[in-house]
Formats: C-alpha cells, sequence, structure tokens
C-alpha cells in the first residue's frame, strides 16, 4: 500500500479506501487481508490479468495514433462496382504491402448511396464517376474512364447511333453517369429508346455477348471479357471519357490510414491518362 500510495502520489489510507469501493463494485473479495499483509484472491488474480491487458491497450491506443504511428485499424472504403473490379485489385495488394497492419473494408453501390454513407461516416472515402458536388465532402479527381459500346457481333456493324434503333439497351439504373452518356449520346440525334436496367456488369456483359442486345461500359470493364468470342466494341468521339473521383469527409481531419490510401491514390493516377 505504502508504494502503491508513494507512486499515485497519495497517502495509503486513500488506496486501501479506493480497494474497498473496488471489491463493493464488484462484490468480490480481491485481496485475503493478514494483518498488514495483503495477497491476492482467485478474483483478484483474474482481475489484475485483465487490468494489465486493458494498460496494456491503452498504451497500444497511445501508440497508434502517435503522429510518427505507421497507418494501422481498420478502413472502410465504398466504390462503384466498375471502379471495384477494375482498378482497385492492383491498388488494394500495394496497399496492404505498404500498410499490413490496417484492415480494408471495400463495400460497393450506387454513387449517391456511397457518398450518403460518406458524409454519415458509415464509411471512410468512397469512388465514384461523375462531375459531382456533395455537402461536407472533399474531393479528388483520380482517373477518367473511357468508354466503349458493346454488342454481339451477331448484331451487325454499329456505326451511328440510329443503329441500335430496334436493339435491346442494358444499362445501369437511372442515375449512373454512364447511362446518362449513353442517353445524351443518343439525344444528339434526337433519340430516345428504352433502356433495361441491370445491377451487375457480369450479368449486362452475358447478355450482351448472347446477342440479346448493346451496352455502354468502361473500357477497362470491357478489356476483362474481350476474349468472349461474340463480343466487340466500338469507340465513339462524342461518347467521352467519364471522371472518376474520391471523396472523403471534411470534418474527418486525423484518419492516418485513409490519408495513406489517398496519398496511393495520388501517386498512382495523378500523373496517368487513364
Amino acid at each position: 500500500m505504502a508504494q502503491a500510495a508513494l507512486r499515485l502520489h497519495c497517502v495509503p489510507s486513500n488506496i486501501t479506501t479506493r480497494i474497498k469501493q473496488l471489491e463493493e463494485e464488484l462484490n468480490t473479495a480481491l485481496f485475503y487481508r493478514d494483518g498488514k499483509r495483503l495477497q491476492l484472491t482467485p478474483s483478484g488474480e483474474i482481475f489484475l490479468d485483465y487490468c494489465q491487458k486493458i494498460l496494456a491497450l491503452c498504451d497500444e491506443a497511445k501508440r497508434s495514433v502517435h503522429p510518427d504511428a505507421a497507418p494501422s485499424g481498420p478502413l472502410r472504403i465504398g466504390a462503384i462496382e466498375s471502379s471495384a473490379t477494375t482498378r482497385l485489385p492492383q491498388l488494394l495488394a500495394k496497399f496492404h504491402q505498404r500498410y499490413p497492419e490496417v484492415n480494408i473494408q471495400i463495400t460497393t453501390g450506387t454513387w449517391k448511396q456511397l457518398l450518403l454513407d460518406v458524409s454519415q461516416h458509415k464509411i471512410d472515402g468512397a469512388i465514384v464517376a461523375g462531375s459531382i458536388e456533395f455537402p461536407l465532402l472533399k474531393k479528388f479527381e483520380i482517373y477518367q474512364e473511357n468508354m466503349v459500346l458493346i454488342a454481339a457481333k451477331s448484331l451487325g456493324e454499329i456505326s451511328t447511333q440510329e443503329d441500335l434503333i430496334g436493339k435491346e439497351i442494358f444499362m445501369w439504373t437511372e442515375g449512373c453517369p454512364y447511362r446518362a452518356a449513353l442517353e445524351d449520346w443518343l439525344k444528339l440525334k434526337n433519340i430516345s429508346l428504352p433502356i433495361t436496367s441491370i445491377t451487375s456488369y457480369a450479368t449486362i456483359v452475358g447478355c450482351v455477348s448472347a446477342g440479346s442486345g448493346v451496352s455502354l461500359i468502361p473500357k477497362s470493364m470491357y478489356e476483362q471479357y474481350k476474349n468472349l468470342p461474340q463480343l466487340c466494341a466500338y469507340q465513339f468521339d462524342h461518347l467521352t471519357a467519364i471522371q472518376n473521383q474520391f471523396f472523403w469527409h471534411q470534418n474527418v481531419l486525423n484518419h492516418k490510414a485513409r490519408d495513406a490510401f489517398l496519398a496511393l491514390l495520388q501517386q498512382e493516377f495523378s500523373t496517368k491518362n487513364c
């Protein structure tokens, strides 16, 4: 008791009182008392073990947020499916190699839902497509997606918007910037065609390669399927590249794992024409 009081800069009676209060709170004895001698009870041994773990965890927490500490802990990143499928795998491999203590969690969704999740602190950042501004969020332009129109060879050559008349069109749901790009391209010829909504690129490509219709997809996505024997792609001048961006919350100032991820994005894409 005297040694504990010396370390805590108080009198021994204060230590005795606090221990008795702790035993009352836990409803168990932590010490056997034999005159002035104290010995831990079995419950005291168990409680001491937990205390040591708690103190060690506190020390670890202090080290983890030190300015010189390496990034660690969870990192929740959202991405639209095209980015998650084509761009993220190699990027995540590099990130994990550099920061093995970071536990990355990836979710996919529409750009609106992902940005809403960032604004509500459900995820730490998101990669989405399109020219977008969102309240409370900062952004960094990472790459441009060149777009290609895909169709089965059995549908014949496609050289103008008129060639899509009478053909089934498969695209993501309303609000998708790639879908909007196709609709704007058709409007150049005053053409408005029905579009079937499908929220899966694998399904879209499968329908197209089977000869059921056409679609507009990122060129990076087409590269994964270009070996399908019936699939072909067309590029048009007015189907311009679409900017993809990384968003994060402007009020979250100290997030080492997110900042390291952003730095890697800047390193990989800021000087590249994708």
